[in-house]
């Protein structure tokens, strides 16, 4: 970890807490809003992938949409799949919420010390440019950030090396001296394919992908970032 010069978040799942929208989803559909939830997330990545993978061209791909309005057609497609009332009011209330998602707890006290070590810190992201700095701001975890980068640079979603690529052209350091530094497995084993080293943060408490290289570091939460800095 001498190495080390440079820290690159992931934001959804990461820094803030895309299962927080629950709450909000569990009083417009009573009984229903995990369900909504976890599915709403998992169709969202699922369509990034697609569009990514459809054409995977190094000047992106001519199916991308922009993360927002793939957030919207997963939602869309959820509320039908689980027969829900689709009314675009409702709609449009769910997705202001997941513009203001809630960070998680630690989070804040966290990059507050990291960012006295004197590193540039950034955050990237699936999340096109707005919504990425609509949530950061209102989970106040921007001033702690260098950087906002938004994969809408590329036009191809994680885990497409070009996006990733887009931290060392950012920060202007080469790959193997960067921490990247997400909960998501799947975005863990990309960017240790891509040649970053890795901090796997495990909220979930799940097994590691039984393919691609171990996180360089594990941790419960953000803390463990501060182990190694």
């Amino acid at each position: 970890m001498n190495t080390i010069q440079g820290l690159v978040f992931d934001a959804y799942g990461t820094l803030l807490d895309v299962y927080s929208i629950g709450r909000l989803a569990e009083q417009l559909y009573p009984g229903s809003g995990a369900a909504l939830g976890n599915l709403w997330r998992d169709k969202q990545i699922e369509y990034s992938r697609l569009v990514s993978l459809s054409d995977p061209q190094p000047q992106g791909s001519r199916h991308y949409a922009s993360f927002w309005a793939l957030t919207e057609a997963a939602l869309r497609y959820s509320l039908e799949r689980l027969q829900l009332d689709g009314r675009d009011t409702l709609v449009q209330q769910l997705m202001n919420q997941y513009a203001r998602l809630d960070a998680f707890p630690e989070c804040q006290a966290v990059l507050r010390t990291l960012s006295k070590a004197d590193l540039p810190m950034a955050v990237l992201s699936n999340g096109s440019p707005d919504m990425l700095q609509s949530a950061l701001d209102h989970a106040g975890l921007s001033p702690h950030m260098h950087h906002l980068i938004s994969v809408d640079g590329v036009r191809q979603f994680k885990t497409h090396p070009a996006a990733y690529a887009l931290a060392c052209s950012t920060l202007n350091l080469p790959k193997e001296n960067l921490l990247f530094v997400s909960s998501n497995g799947w975005d863990v084993m990309g960017a240790g394919w891509f040649g970053f080293s890795t901090c796997w943060i495990n909220r979930a408490g799940l097994p590691f992908e039984t393919i691609g290289p171990r996180p360089t570091l594990m941790g419960q939460d953000l803390s463990v970032v501060l182990s190694a800095i």
